[in-house]
């Protein structure tokens, strides 16, 4: 995943469900870096990465037939 990215945003302590917001960094001190909107304001967020799940908001392209072996 590409840094910055559009992402969805999964935390039970905020109960954020696939939110939306943009990942910033991801730390070595162990969270994440993140800008998400809360009603009309956008707000910074840092969240430990051991409680939060975040999902790239674009899909991976599939390359059918490329992962076939010849023999």
């Amino acid at each position: 995943m590409e840094i910055p990215s559009e992402v969805l945003i999964h935390n039970e302590l905020l109960g954020m469900k696939g939110a939306r917001g943009r990942l910033l960094t991801i730390a070595p001190e162990g969270y994440y870096e993140l800008n998400c909107q809360f009603g009309d304001r956008m707000h910074r967020l840092l969240l430990p990465i051991s409680g939060t799940v975040i999902i790239s908001s674009s899909a991976e392209q599939s390359f059918v037939g490329e992962t076939e072996v010849e023999r």
